[in-house]
């Protein structure tokens, strides 16, 4: 079944779907709501602040320093911006801050081969969206700015543990060697012994 918009879908209408949730706060209605201020507006952009409910909405060829790509938005808001090849979109995702997530739409095997190469981000989807969130087998987690580390099964573990390291020697035995003045024995004894 080909995708349809929920306008355009008979008898969905997002504010009456007790499937369609409402933004957590007011601080963070008023927060998302001012994000589509001086954006062009394809579809939604209607506002409820009492029962603070924000339409789906679709903004087009957003610029990049526009205050919605300046932070996660955490709301149902998808900037766009026109680009004119694939390279460009490339140079793109590479002059921000690495993203957690990268969705890449395409059935062109060597489309993804580059995007996936020339990029760099924590996860993401081919030909969908928050899929790899969903799946436990795989880790989750960012890179830079978006996060260090990843969760999900046994990487779970490994990002919210320390593996401490502890040095232990006797104290009967201290080696003059490891002290100055260094000679090119002692160097190459030290070598072999860190080796």
């Amino acid at each position: 079944m080909p995708w349809k918009p929920l306008s355009s879908t008979p008898g969905s209408d997002p504010r009456k779907s007790e499937h369609y949730a409402r933004i957590i706060s007011d601080n963070h209605f008023d927060r998302v709501s001012s994000l589509m201020q001086g954006c062009a507006i394809v579809t939604g952009g209607r506002t409820d602040a009492a029962d603070r409910y924000i339409a789906p909405t679709i903004l087009d060829d957003v610029k990049l320093d526009a205050p919605v790509m300046q932070e996660e938005i955490f709301g149902p808001i998808l900037p766009t911006i026109t680009v004119g090849a694939i390279e460009e979109s490339i140079e793109i995702v590479n002059s921000l801050p690495k993203p957690l997530s990268l969705y890449l739409f395409t059935e062109d095997g060597e489309l993804k081969k580059k995007v996936l190469n020339e990029t760099s981000s924590g996860g993401g989807c081919i030909n969908d969206t928050l899929l790899h969130v969903g799946n436990v087998h795989v880790p989750f987690g960012g890179v830079g700015m978006s996060g260090m580390g990843a969760y999900h099964g046994q990487e779970s573990f490994r990002t919210f543990s320390h593996r401490k390291s502890i040095v232990e020697k006797s104290r009967w035995l201290d080696n003059s060697v490891r002290y100055p003045p260094y000679s090119k024995y002692g160097i190459k004894l030290l070598r072999f012994l860190m080796g």
